[in-house]
């Protein structure tokens, strides 16, 4: 029971990517199947839709789709909510789209139109331009790529409701700096919907009468409730503020994306005991590990009935670690597809 406690903060997270994966699936499911490549429409008029998408495999909002088909007049328009664009009342013969948005390379497709056809694009993915951040240099030209970056990454929502803050889709993002690190771990703690999953964990030990000793009704919910946003909060700053600065050390999931999935599963995995330093070069995770021991130990100060023994403070950073070790995986392989983002992101839709 106690090393449940012990390592809530990262279990948290977990947990409330599974309760949204098979919700998230059923959608791409139903997404894929209206998507599927295209058909002869009536009439002698052809058509053309498609959906962009960012890197990270999210829907991209904003992007401008431009059609150009030889000495025809020039068309452009904005992909939607849900990344989708189209023309249509268009002749046969050959085209060609240009699609663009800020901060990625452009992304040129050429097809055929025959009469009546409705033609369906193959999903066009944007890449992100990595000589925006390449052409930055000097100290304060660097903070300024990270704030914009971080102003990105808070708008990065699991399913557009659970806050995915923690990772980057840039590999060489801007490093933060420490006022930048505190930041973060402030919007993350003080997110409406981080209250809402420490309330919902409450309600299940509450349910569990865990621990006995918190009583049952609103006070004992009280309780369950200022220990498990303890849980959070502390480890929170801890693990990705306040040691992050002391080290010199990045608390953020960079992801791979690109290489075989043996590659890619290494990255993940390792992610739970190496990190980037702010140095760009990577190092053992000093902020984790000594994070899941401090926030093992000062949970002893407001848990009834906790053994503080150094045994068990370990067994449970073990655990913790381990728990990094899960998350970066559902980083590389399951959030980047259920990962959207504000609406009002450029190129975007996440």
């Amino acid at each position: 029971m106690v090393s449940r406690k012990h390592r809530r903060l990262r279990f948290f997270r977990l947990s409330a990517v599974s309760a949204s994966v098979c919700l998230a699936l059923c959608l791409a499911l139903a997404v894929s199947s209206a998507a599927q490549q295209v058909g002869t429409a009536t009439g002698s008029t052809a058509s053309i839709s498609g959906t962009v998408f960012d890197q990270a495999r999210a829907v991209a909002t904003g992007a401008q789709v431009k059609l150009t088909r030889g000495a025809a007049p020039a068309q452009q328009v904005t992909s939607g909510d849900n990344g989708q664009f189209s023309f249509s009342n268009l002749a046969p013969g050959p085209f060609q789209l240009t699609v663009t948005a800020p901060g990625f390379d452009p992304k040129i497709v050429s097809g055929n139109l025959s009469a009546g056809q409705a033609y369906i694009v193959p999903d066009v993915v944007l890449n992100v331009a990595r000589a925006t951040t390449n052409v930055q240099v000097g100290l304060n030209t660097a903070e300024e790529v990270a704030e914009v970056q971080i102003k990105q990454q808070e708008k990065q929502r699991v399913l557009g409701i659970a806050p995915n803050f923690y990772v980057s889709y840039v590999p060489d993002a801007a490093p933060m700096n420490s006022r930048q690190k505190f930041q973060l771990a402030w919007k993350s703690v003080s997110d409406p919907m981080t209250f809402v999953g420490v309330g919902f964990l409450a309600g299940l030990e509450q349910a569990a009468d865990d621990p006995h000793e918190y009583g049952q009704g609103s006070q004992g919910y009280g309780k369950r409730y200022g220990a498990a946003y303890a849980d959070t909060f502390i480890g929170t700053f801890l693990d990705s503020a306040a040691l992050p600065a002391l080290f010199k050390q990045d608390p953020r999931y960079f992801y791979q994306g690109t290489g075989g999935t043996r590659s890619r599963l290494l990255h993940a995995l390792s992610n739970a005991v190496i990190r980037k330093g702010d140095n760009g070069h990577m190092q053992p995770d000093y902020s984790a590990i000594v994070g899941s021991f401090a926030t093992g130990g000062i949970s002893c100060l407001y848990y009834p009935r906790v053994d503080c023994s150094g045994g068990l403070v370990a067994q449970n950073a073990l655990i913790s670690i381990g728990g990094g070790a899960v998350a970066g995986v559902f980083q590389e392989f399951v959030l980047p597809k259920l990962t959207s983002h504000s609406k009002n992101r450029p190129g975007n839709q996440p």
